[in-house]
């Protein structure tokens, strides 16, 4: 029951406990007024945050749980009693006792025309957009009745699109200048690529000189795609030249997937974050057309065994051999967003990265030469497909040096969004499929491959496989069911220590390249791990410094937030929330799988045996799955 405008009966209305006004401190509580309803939130809390807490909904455009809040479309304008203007929700604190409106004629009024403004430089038909029907522009002008164009429409292109990059395109005409991509680019990834330019009517959005992306010192991580509220950026698309790889009787086609998409794609056909669709998504690729269906998995678990017995080699060095010029710490190479942003901002400290190519890039390698030879095809006839959660993977899988297997290794890289529209397109409802397992010989792959999708993922492989192989000790002896939950989390920044009490012997696989461990007897191995090219610099900074991070001795970047599960080419839209669903599901998933260690996967052991006969880090392991980088940041035979 309500009154006839729309009020509730003071007999339904909520229970409101009043407590004092306490101004003096932030997080002291203050009285307001929404809509004739009594509440009371912290001081400092945002008139948008206060509606939500209540379940009040205000509209929002430039606005993202994200970022830093900008108050620039004014499309969640709200009346404030003794205001004389309206006043932006998202930008206005709480700080004393206030009265608001949310819906009044004059709000409605100011949103609608707004809107209409914003429509009138939006150039581009809504049914031939990627984000159709993911737009909140268009979600907007259907909430609000825009049926046709009050302040005209722009009726030509403004700019030529900018595909220069092989990650992400650029589409000024679509710009709503919310500015979301320059404050991800700026603050949230600390990377600078692009600004408000010029002002007024002429404003656009920009990078440097208004250079191509390719010719700038973008990093390829997309994260400004994800947070986009329109069309104008999106990621470089291959999809069309996989339709026609599938279609050509000649070409033998396979897919290796990545753990963060199977975690994600669910997003894509209305199923909440949070549900792993590992089995639907291999019997859909399948049905797609595509001849076999890899996990990446297995070159992670490939992965821990290069780097990790890289990082014994230089240990070994710098401690017991005392050689000089060892490049401590050691960071993790599987991010490609990363090693672009260490290439341009701190170059520097190149030798510090693992030589181990990504799981993707490995996975490339073998597929055109391992597979190849053991099935008979000619490698020139294979077309190798990667589903990413990435956009940067797809400017990895294009660096000129990534054809160590005499061809490109990886032909093309999917974003998880990409894979889920060829699913629709070939009128398949991914929910409803059957679950089917990978394709043998890289079916098979542990938890710790999986957890990579997850920040601190790699270093968990990574001390889940160091301690059994060091100490001769379980990993469950020493972490409650092997899970290793202090570089778990999205703290930005996690630092660990280690200690090794005990030694064991030295496996089989490693006698050639260490004599003992009673070297590391009663070390203590000092870790850390970063995600967000924003923390990423605070590490850099830190260890150029001196401090804390530069006595670690391995320490594993990621380039987007929450790891490759906020990934650029992951569902829209991301929040801290979402997120957080994505991670359950991979570690779910983890705990679920009867191997969670990287050196008891047998068909790792098996591929060493059969192909890469000199061991982790031997000469044909380090020419197929290792770069070969100088310390002046060129590659070589």
């Amino acid at each position: 029951m309500s009154d006839k405008e729309g009020r509730a009966p003071e007999s339904q209305k909520p229970l409101v406990v009043e407590k004092p006004d306490d101004t003096s401190k932030i997080g002291g509580m203050v009285s307001m007024e929404i809509n004739e309803r009594k509440v009371q939130v912290p001081l400092g809390t945002t008139i948008l945050e206060a509606c939500r807490q209540n379940d009040i909904h205000i509209p929002t455009l430039c606005h993202h749980d994200d970022l830093c809040t900008a108050g620039v479309c004014r499309v969640c304008v709200v009346e404030v009693e003794g205001m004389r203007t309206l006043q932006a929700a998202c930008a206005y604190p709480v700080t004393n006792p206030l009265k608001i409106k949310t819906s009044t004629p004059l709000v409605r009024k100011a949103r609608k025309h707004i809107i209409d403004l914003l429509i009138s430089e939006h150039y581009g038909e809504c049914y031939s957009c990627f984000r159709n029907n993911n737009c909140e522009l268009q979600s907007l002008a259907k909430e609000y009745g825009v049926d046709h164009y009050n302040f005209g429409h722009v009726q030509k292109p403004r700019y030529e699109i900018d595909k220069s990059s092989f990650s992400v395109v650029r589409d000024l005409d679509k710009c709503v200048l919310c500015k979301r991509c320059v404050r991800t680019c700026i603050d949230l990834q600390e990377v600078g690529v692009l600004e408000a330019i010029d002002r007024g009517d002429k404003t656009r959005i920009d990078t440097f000189m208004d250079k191509p992306l390719a010719d700038v010192i973008c990093i390829n991580c997309g994260q400004c795609i994800n947070r986009c509220p329109t069309g104008a950026l999106r990621a470089n698309d291959p999809r069309d030249e996989i339709w026609a790889a599938i279609d050509d009787p000649n070409k033998h086609v396979v897919m290796q997937t990545a753990p963060s998409p199977r975690a994600a794609i669910a997003e894509e056909f209305g199923i909440p974050a949070g549900k792993s669709m590992t089995g639907e998504m291999n019997t859909a690729i399948r049905r797609l057309g595509f001849d076999k269906v890899f996990d990446t998995n297995f070159t992670a678990d490939l992965t821990i065994m290069e780097e990790g017995t890289e990082l014994i080699i230089r240990l070994f060095q710098a401690l017991v051999e005392k050689k000089e010029g060892v490049a401590l710490p050691q960071f993790t190479s599987c991010s490609p967003g990363w090693v672009k942003y260490l290439e341009h901002f701190y170059p520097e400290y190149i030798p510090n990265l693992s030589s181990a190519k990504s799981p993707q890039q490995m996975f490339g390698a073998l597929i055109k030469t391992y597979y190849a030879k053991e099935n008979n095809i000619d490698p020139k006839d294979v077309v190798s497909v990667a589903l990413m959660p990435c956009a940067a993977k797809k400017f990895e899988c294009n660096r000129p040096e990534m054809t160590d297997s005499g061809y490109k290794d990886v032909d093309f890289g999917l974003t998880t969004r990409e894979l889920a529209q060829m699913i629709k397109e070939g009128g398949i409802h991914l929910p409803e499929m059957p679950q089917t397992h990978f394709d043998d010989p890289f079916g098979d792959a542990s938890g710790a491959g999986l957890i990579f999708g997850a920040t601190g993922g790699v270093m968990e492989a990574a001390i889940r496989t160091v301690v059994e192989l060091v100490t001769g000790k379980k990993a469950e002896d020493l972490f409650e069911n092997a899970n290793v939950m202090p570089v778990r989390g999205f703290e930005g920044v996690k630092y660990a220590e280690l200690p090794i009490p005990v030694v064991g012997p030295v496996p089989e696989i490693l006698k050639a390249l260490v004599p003992n461990w009673d070297w590391l007897k009663g070390a203590t191995l000092k870790v850390a791990v970063c995600h967000g090219t924003a923390n990423a610099k605070k590490v850099m900074d830190d260890i150029k410094a001196g401090g804390k991070f530069s006595e670690c001795h391995f320490i594993e970047f990621m380039a987007c937030p929450g790891g490759c599960l906020g990934g650029g080419g992951q569902p829209i839209p991301t929040t801290p929330e979402i997120r957080k669903a994505r991670a359950k599901a991979i570690y779910t998933e983890d705990e679920s799988l009867p191997l969670r260690k990287s050196h008891e996967n047998e068909h790792v052991a098996s591929i060493y045996d059969k192909f890469l006969t000199d061991g982790p880090c031997g000469h044909i392991s380090h020419k197929l799955l290792h770069t070969h980088y100088t310390p002046r940041g060129k590659y070589i035979d």
